[in-house]
């Protein structure tokens, strides 16, 4: 098989960035005003274009749009793409042949359909969503500060959307409330002059038990803020999806920010909390995380599954020849964008024939294993299905990519030199 292939990728708005885009025309677009990357800018990029290095150690949002845009001309990718062109369906027709459809009417038939839409358009509201009469909107749609300046604010989450955006209204909202029913740690973001990431990376080695991990997580936290219960928070007991953020315990200490347990209920503008107390609010912003779906495939081709995803190496469907997927998945203290670079790279292989594929049941049998490791480390609710430790897969990963650049070389080389390499 070649190794080169007619490409085309179709993008529903008019700029490459997707989520990264601030107001973007996609209708897809999550970004608010004062969004940064929460990894360091040199984990983050592409391993064959990094992030410049001007462009701070945490980039706002602007300078990631230049950046995707810098790397589609680097690349020329611009001749490959279709912008404004949003995909309604994707089915199959036979024996590695996808049809394409669009939402002009045209169609196209390809041997092989990569799904990398992302896992951020579809939001996930609190049940008592519908019964709050006040000012009510989900963290995608959340942009700016202002509207919410005098105004008594609930947010809902505490997850990194929720923590960027209590901190920016609280500097001008009349009251901000941050509702935190599930435990979590609010790492630092800096330690010692440098991204806590680095410090974490030198003592957090692969072969360091969780609980040690866990234990110097928190060790980290308390002597930077102390208890998470001083401050209302519940630490965790487990393993959770990372937290951290530069200001917002510093806003909770300044009492420019109070935390209350979960929220469950709403009758008008009163929001009732869980251990029964009662507040009224002007808005209500729901950082509630998203529910993950691929509306345009049918329930027999996506891999989505009772919260799960059934993947192999989080990229092949077993059952469906010429289906892949890269990005499903949110990374547990890691950066998304460059494990997306290391699925690309895997994925590139797999379809220049240097990868070779398991048979159906096998992969189906490392999907269940995986599926296993991961109800140990993590809870089993929704928020998880999707979790992903970087460094188990990426070592995973590398080493599939090692193997087929050793077979590469060995089949590239003369006979007495593959020989040898065997």
């Amino acid at each position: 098989m070649g190794r080169h292939c007619n490409v085309t990728v179709y993008e529903k708005g008019a700029h490459v960035g997707g989520l990264w885009v601030y107001g973007n025309d996609s209708g897809a677009g999550v970004a608010y005003r004062s969004l940064r990357i929460n990894s360091e800018a040199k984990d983050t990029g592409y391993r064959d274009f990094p992030i410049p290095t001007d462009a701070s150690i945490f980039p706002t949002h602007y300078k990631m749009r230049e950046y995707f845009d810098a790397y589609a001309d680097e690349f020329k990718l611009r001749p490959h793409i279709r912008f404004n062109s949003e995909v309604t369906k994707v089915y199959p027709l036979g024996e590695r042949c996808w049809r394409v459809a669009l939402a002009d009417g045209s169609e196209f038939d390809y041997d092989r359909v990569v799904i990398a839409n992302g896992h951020q358009s579809i939001p996930s509201d609190p049940p008592f969503a519908g019964d709050f009469t006040g000012t009510y909107l989900h963290s995608r749609d959340y942009r700016t500060p202002e509207p919410f300046a005098g105004k008594n604010v609930l947010v809902v989450g505490t997850g990194n959307s929720g923590l960027d955006i209590a901190a920016d209204v609280c500097v001008s909202a009349r009251r901000t409330v941050l509702a935190a029913r599930s435990p979590v740690l609010i790492m630092p973001r800096m330690l010692f002059g440098v991204p806590l990431s680095r410090f974490l990376a030198k003592v957090e080695r692969p072969w360091l038990p969780w609980p040690l991990a866990r234990r110097l997580r928190e060790m980290v936290t308390y002597i930077v803020h102390g208890r998470m219960e001083r401050w209302g928070f519940e630490t965790p007991k487990g393993r959770t999806h990372p937290a951290s953020h530069p200001t917002v315990m510093a806003h909770i200490a300044w009492n420019r920010i109070a935390v209350r347990p979960g929220a469950f209920g709403a009758r008008g503008i009163t929001v009732r909390f869980d251990d029964g107390s009662e507040e009224d609010f002007d808005a209500v912003i729901a950082a509630t995380g998203y529910a993950y779906d691929i509306p345009f495939l049918d329930d027999e081709v996506t891999p989505i599954s009772d919260g799960r995803i059934d993947l192999y190496r989080r990229i092949v469907t077993p059952e469906w020849p010429g289906l892949y997927f890269i990005g499903l998945f949110d990374v547990s203290g890691g950066a998304n964008i460059r494990m997306m670079d290391i699925q690309s790279r895997w994925l590139g292989a797999l379809i220049a024939g240097d990868i070779e594929l398991p048979s159906i049941d096998a992969m189906k049998e490392s999907i269940t294993e995986e599926h296993a490791r991961m109800a140990k480390l993590y809870p089993s609710t929704k928020r998880y299905g999707l979790e992903l430790d970087p460094r188990e897969y990426g070592l995973t990963i590398r080493e599939d990519l090692a193997r087929a650049k050793a077979t590469a070389t060995s089949a590239a080389a003369p006979p007495e030199l593959a020989k040898a390499a065997r």
